[in-house]
C-alpha cells in the first residue's frame, strides 16, 4: 500500500511540475511574467521555470516542522478557492468570447468546437461559483462558534477562510496598474491574432465522417 501511495504522489508531483513550469514559460513568452522564465534549452525544456516549480514544491516539507499545522492552514487558505476563480474566469471568458464572436459578424457554425451546453452552461457555472464565493465570504465574516473569540482571532479566521480573494485582486490590480491596460469592449476584442486559418467546415465534416466509421 505504501508503494502505491508513493507512486501516486510522485505521479501527481510530476504532472504539477510539468504543468506549472510550462504555464510560467508561456506567461513569460507573452510578456506577462519575468522574461528569464521563458528560457528553453535545446531539448525544449523550460529549465528555469522547472527549477522554480520544484523550489516551491519544497514548501511541502514545512508540514513536518514545528509549525507544520500553521503552515498547512495558510497554504490551504491561499489555494483553497483557486479552482473557483479559475473556473469562474473560464466561464466568463467563454461568455464574452461568444458574444464578441457574434457581434463581429462571425457565425457560430464556423467554430471548430462548440460547447455542448453553450453559453447557458457558462452562465449557470458562473452564477454557482459566485454563490459559493458569497457563502464562503459570509462564513469567513461570521464563522460558527466564534462568540468568545477576540478581534485578532476573528481577523485570522477570516483570512484563513478567504485569503485567496484579496490575493487574486491584488495581482489583478497590480497587472492593470503596471501594464496600464483598460477593460476591453466586446466589439474590439481581437479574435484573429494567434488563430489558425483553417477550413472549419472541412474539419467539421471530417470529424463527422470519422464518427460514422467508428
Amino acid at each position: 500500500m505504501n508503494a502505491v501511495i508513493l507512486i501516486a504522489v510522485l505521479s501527481v508531483a510530476n504532472s504539477c511540475v510539468f504543468g506549472s513550469s510550462r504555464l510560467l514559460a508561456s506567461l513569460a513568452a507573452q510578456g506577462q511574467a519575468p522574461r528569464f522564465l521563458a528560457y528553453i534549452d535545446r531539448k525544449g525544456r523550460p529549465l528555469v521555470a522547472i527549477f522554480i516549480s520544484l523550489a516551491f514544491g519544497l514548501l511541502a516539507y514545512l508540514y513536518v516542522s514545528s509549525v507544520g499545522n500553521t503552515a498547512f492552514t495558510w497554504l490551504l487558505a491561499l489555494s483553497g478557492l483557486s479552482s473557483l476563480f479559475t473556473w469562474g474566469t473560464i466561464c466568463y471568458s467563454h461568455i464574452r468570447f461568444r458574444k464578441a464572436w457574434s457581434q463581429q459578424g462571425h457565425s457560430i457554425d464556423s467554430l471548430i468546437y462548440q460547447s455542448p451546453v453553450g453559453t447557458i452552461g457558462s452562465w449557470i457555472g458562473l452564477i454557482m461559483i459566485i454563490l459559493v464565493l458569497a457563502a464562503q465570504f459570509w462564513v469567513a465574516v461570521d464563522p460558527i462558534g466564534d462568540a468568545n473569540e477576540g478581534i485578532n482571532d476573528k481577523i485570522s479566521s477570516f483570512f484563513e477562510a478567504y485569503l485567496a480573494m484579496p490575493v487574486v485582486f491584488m495581482f489583478y490590480a497590480g497587472y492593470k496598474l503596471w501594464y496600464r491596460t483598460r477593460w476591453m469592449k466586446i466589439e474590439v476584442i481581437d479574435l484573429r491574432t494567434g488563430r489558425n486559418e483553417v477550413d472549419a467546415g472541412f474539419l467539421y465534416r471530417g470529424s463527422r465522417g470519422q464518427r460514422r466509421e467508428i
